[in-house]
């Protein structure tokens, strides 16, 4: 059973996405923001990481950074989850070290062929 870090502060996303992934048999678990996700990713090993973009604390775009530069969390994969959804959105968050990006509100069929890929990967 794959394990995804979910790094999302608004509860109902979190909810709604935690429920839907584990129903279709990931291993979830959760931070609230960016540095705890930060710290999750290290001490959780998981097999991939589900990053909003917007984030107290610490927000995505520096939260993907820091995970690409650390040796422990450089190769796991790292899926931007933003309502970013404007021209360049995209680059800017694979140019912070996301490895994909997808947009919300979550098309969840969308987002569960991305994870599959990189799952493969």
């Amino acid at each position: 059973m794959a394990k995804i870090l979910l790094v999302e502060d608004n509860e109902m996303n979190r909810d709604m996405l935690s429920r839907r992934l584990k129903k279709k048999g990931y291993d979830v678990v959760m931070a609230l923001d960016g540095q705890r996700g930060v710290e999750m990713a290290s001490e959780e090993s998981p097999d991939i990481i589900l990053l909003d973009m917007s984030l107290p604390v610490m927000d995505g775009w520096d939260a993907a950074k820091v995970l690409k530069a650390s040796e422990a969390t450089s190769s796991i994969p790292i899926i931007a989850l933003t309502a970013h959804a404007m021209a360049g959105d995209r680059d800017k968050a694979l140019n912070a070290g996301c490895d994909d990006y997808d947009t919300k509100p979550v098309d969840l069929k969308r987002l569960l062929e991305k994870i599959e890929g990189w799952l493969k990967t």
